[in-house]
C-alpha cells in the first residue's frame, strides 16, 4: 500500500470513529432505523464502493498495462479478461449505489 491510500483508510477510519459513537447515542427510544443514521449508512457505502472500486480497477488497468508493455503480442488476450474483471470490479460499485438508493427510500 502506499503513502496516499494509506492516508485514505487512515481518513476512512477517523471519520467512522469520530461519527460512530454520535449515531450509536442518538436513537433514545430504541429507533433502530432513524432518518440520520440510514442516511449515514448510505453515504459510507457509496463512499466505500468508489474507493474501492477505483483502488482495485487501477490496480488491475496498471497490471494489465505493464504486460501489454513487456509483451506487446499478447495485447489480444490479454484485454479481454481485463475489461472483464473491470466490470466486475465496477458492478460492485452499482450494486452498492443501488443499496443506498434503497436505504433513502425508506427516510
Amino acid at each position: 500500500m502506499n503513502r496516499i491510500q494509506g492516508l485514505l483508510v487512515l481518513a476512512l477510519f477517523a471519520a467512522i470513529a469520530v461519527l460512530a459513537p454520535g449515531t450509536a447515542f442518538a436513537a433514545e427510544g430504541g429507533d433502530a432505523g432513524s432518518a440520520g443514521t440510514i442516511a449515514l449508512a448510505a453515504g459510507i457505502a457509496i463512499a466505500g464502493a468508489a474507493i474501492g472500486a477505483a483502488l482495485g480497477q487501477g490496480r488491475g488497468l496498471a497490471a494489465a498495462m505493464e504486460s501489454i508493455g513487456r509483451n506487446p503480442n499478447s495485447a489480444d488476450r490479454i484485454q479481454t479478461p481485463m475489461i472483464l474483471g473491470l466490470a466486475f470490479i465496477e458492478a460492485l460499485a452499482i450494486y452498492a449505489l443501488v443499496i443506498a438508493f434503497l436505504l433513502q427510500g425508506k427516510i
